[in-house]
Formats: C-alpha cells, structure tokens, sequence
C-alpha cells in the first residue's frame, strides 16, 4: 500500500467515478422530491394560515374564550389559558409562546400548558398532511386533544393552585389594522415557507443519498428496538424517525411519498400516525419551551408515553372487537 510521504499513513481513498455519479443523482433526486413535497405543503399552509389570520384579527379567538374557560377549569388551568391554547390549536405554536410570555402565568400554569401544546398545536394544517398521508385527520386530532387533556389532568395533580386566574395585561385582545394584520402574516409565512423549502430538500437530499451509499436501513434498524414499546412496525422505523425529528409539517414529504408507496398497511398507517401525532419535532418544540425555562422532562417524556399509550390502547381496542365479531360470527361449519 502507497504510504503519504510525511505522516506514513495511508491516503483515503478516492470516490470511484460510478460512486460520484450515484451521488450526483441522489442529490438531484432530493432536490426534485423535496420541491414537489415543499409546493404540496405550500399548497395546504397559505390558504389554511390566512383563513387563521384573517379569523384571529376578527376576534374570534377572544369571542371562543368565554366558551372554552369553563373547559380550562375541568384541566386545572386558569380561563386565561385558553388563549395561548386555542392559538396553538388553530394558528401556530409560536403565536401560543408569545402569548404565555405576555400574560404573567406562573411557572406551573405555563409547564401544564407546554405539556398541552406540545402535544396538541396547528391541528388543521398537520390534520390534512397527516389525513393526506393514509389517516383519519380529524380522528388524530380528537385523540390528541384527549391526550392533550389527559397528560395535563394527571402533571396538575403535582402542582396545587394552578387553576387560580391571573391578570391579562391590556394589550392582549387590541384589533390591529387589517392591512397590518396582512403584512404580519405575509412576513411569517415567507419565514415559515422558506425554513420549510430549506429542511424538505436537506432531509430529501440526505434520504436520497443515504440510499444510495446503502445506509437507510442500517440508521432504520438503529430506532427498531423502540417501534415495539411504541406499538409500531419496523416496517415504518424511517418515517417515524423523519417525524419525530423533522416534525409533521417539516418531514411531509418523506412521510406522504412513503405512505402512497404501497408498502404500508392501513392499520401500520394509522399506528404511526397516533404515534406521531403525539411526539413529532421532538428536537424544535422542546428546544423553544426550554428557553422559557420549562424542562425537557415536561416537554419530552409526556408525548412519548403518550404516543406509547394511545397507540397499545388502539391496539388493545381493535384486538377486542376483532375478538368480539370473531364470537358473533360463531364457529365455522
């Protein structure tokens, strides 16, 4: 073997011509998919974010509060909470953090309402994505609202007084003019479109490459031994891994083209939905509410028991009624 002249080591070796072509079209082919999923998405957020805005200036979002803080009371939490949430719910998880920032909840009430948000937040866009990637969009978002519901009911437990009111300051609720409330939500969404075209051609650029260098299902196999605490399929180990990290809105494009290849069954598509449904952006989402100062065990570990519990629960529900309809239909003559 040929040694380098003055470290003695051997020089790395360089790509063969077939390996850099194979690149070159992985590249490209990221590059072709990840556009096509970035226009699907596009497609789906701008009407969807405007119809929000539009209805977020009009006041609605200050109508529903009197309807939904009787609501707040049954989770433990103050009637002003049910702004930042139903923010979260219906326009953005950014425009819920700027909220809980504004109004002075105490440092319970805003990790109760991280665990809330974390788990249930922008239900309408993600609701379709996920309705458009082989699921009940609509059933995902009553089961995470549930869980929403639930996870916050069991932490309160740990915290006394949480559902004590506090005062709003008197900016929260003031109607900016329309044609500003537009700018506004021009300039967010050119922000959002943009980190989504950079993270959907980057994940599908870097999906394309790694099957081509034959890694895909080494980095896959890694996350396999978790699929089973999770209720899921190694068969769905890359899409729940792209959801988990990139998010539902983030990791479209991989998780919708995986979805229509055939390969999955409707009952593999629907766990893996429950499941993301729960603990997608498990990097981004923690990272925000940990600049707030609510710990990474309020923001990570209820979502993945969650995700674990809703989807064995699914499990358990369809064992029993295909048990059920099995005693019906009687023994075969």
């Amino acid at each position: 073997m040929r040694r380098h002249p003055e470290t003695g080591t051997a020089p790395a070796p360089n790509p063969t011509p077939e390996l850099k072509q194979g690149l070159m079209l992985a590249v490209r082919r990221g590059t072709r998919r990840g556009l096509h999923g970035f226009l699907w998405i596009i497609r789906i957020l701008v009407p969807v974010s405007l119809v929000v805005a539009l209805l977020d200036w009009s006041g609605w979002l200050y109508a529903l509060d009197p309807v939904f803080s009787p609501v707040m009371s049954l989770i433990n939490l103050p009637p002003q909470a049910a702004l930042p949430i139903l923010s979260a719910l219906f326009s953005s998880f950014y425009a819920a953090v700027a909220m809980m920032v504004v109004i002075p909840f105490s440092n319970a009430q805003m990790i109760l309402m991280a665990v809330f948000i974390s788990i249930a937040h922008m239900l309408v866009v993600e609701g379709v994505i996920q309705h458009k990637a082989g699921t009940n969009g609509l059933m995902i978002s009553v089961v995470r609202l549930a869980a929403a519901c639930g996870a916050v009911l069991i932490i309160s437990q740990f915290f006394p007084g949480t559902a004590n009111p506090v005062a709003m300051p008197a900016s929260i609720g003031e109607q900016v003019a329309l044609t500003v409330a537009l700018w506004e939500w021009a300039l967010d969404t050119l922000s959002l479109s943009l980190r989504i075209f950079i993270i959907i051609v980057s994940v599908m650029i870097v999906l394309e490459t790694l099957k081509e260098l034959g890694l895909t299902d080494r980095i896959a196999s890694l996350f396999r031994p978790f699929m089973a605490f999770f209720g899921l399929t190694p068969n769905v180990a890359t899409m729940w891994v792209t959801g988990v990290f990139f998010g539902i809105i983030y990791g479209s494009a991989v998780i919708v083209e995986e979805a229509g290849s055939g390969r999955f069954s409707r009952d593999e598509l629907k766990r893996l939905h429950l499941s993301l449904g729960m603990c997608h952006s498990m990097v981004e989402d923690p990272a925000l509410f940990l600049a707030l100062g609510i710990g990474l065990q309020w923001t990570v570990i209820p979502r993945l028991l969650a995700a674990a519990l809703a989807v064995q629960a699914y499990r358990l529900i369809n064992a029993l009624n295909t048990n059920a309809r099995s005693h019906a239909d009687g023994p075969t003559p």
